[in-house]
């Protein structure tokens, strides 16, 4: 994941299949992520577990996304087991070592989130305004370090492909390891908020 370590910008973009597009049956979801410059970087796909899970849980579902370099290779790997509020998605390398966690707290009106080191501490936490639906602001106890923001693609890309296309904003000397924890609430945040949208 070294390709991101100097940047301060990533984009995420879902790639709709035709066949969910006409059929309104959920598929597994897949990704691009890539530079300002939109260069692709790595490619992050959702391992199909069961279609009923798509089914009948749809974006409460579990799930495991892996994230590879453009020539295959397994660089991350995103897991969420199942839950109805508390979400949570673990960050782990190729080897199934634990490098952190995004968790869902508890609030009535806004919508929070730890995100965790591989020891526990929360590093930072994530923010959402009521006000800004698509905007999720990344915080420290005293300051805002970056955000993670739903962009708009264009009434027309839209309303036929409902692809979704996210950007996220850090420091470009913030650790690398707390980048890609960054990354992985990404996924976690389309499922629980926005991914019910597209059904």
């Amino acid at each position: 994941m070294e390709k991101i370590e100097s940047l301060e910008t990533l984009v995420i973009s879902q790639q709709k299949e035709w066949s969910e597009i006409l059929t309104g049956f959920e598929a597994v979801n897949n990704y691009i992520i890539l530079d300002t410059d939109k260069n692709p970087l790595y490619v992050a796909s959702e391992w199909d577990r069961s279609f009923l899970e798509r089914i009948f849980l749809k974006s409460l579902r579990p799930f495991t996304i892996y994230i590879s370099d453009l020539d295959g290779k397994r660089l991350l790997i995103l897991h969420r087991s199942f839950k109805f509020y508390f979400h949570k998605l673990e960050v782990y390398d190729p080897n199934w070592n634990y490098l952190g966690a995004v968790e869902r707290r508890f609030s009535v009106f806004q919508r929070r989130y730890s995100v965790l080191n591989n020891l526990g501490y929360e590093i930072f936490h994530l923010f959402g305004p009521i006000i800004h639906p698509w905007t999720f602001l990344i915080k420290t106890p005293d300051r805002e370090i970056g955000k993670i923001t739903k962009k708009w693609s264009g009434l027309l890309k839209e309303a036929f492909t409902k692809t979704d296309n996210f950007g996220i904003t850090f420091p470009a000397d913030l650790k690398l390891e707390y980048k890609i924890i960054l990354l992985g609430a990404v996924f976690l945040i389309d499922f629980v908020h926005f991914e019910k949208d597209n059904n």
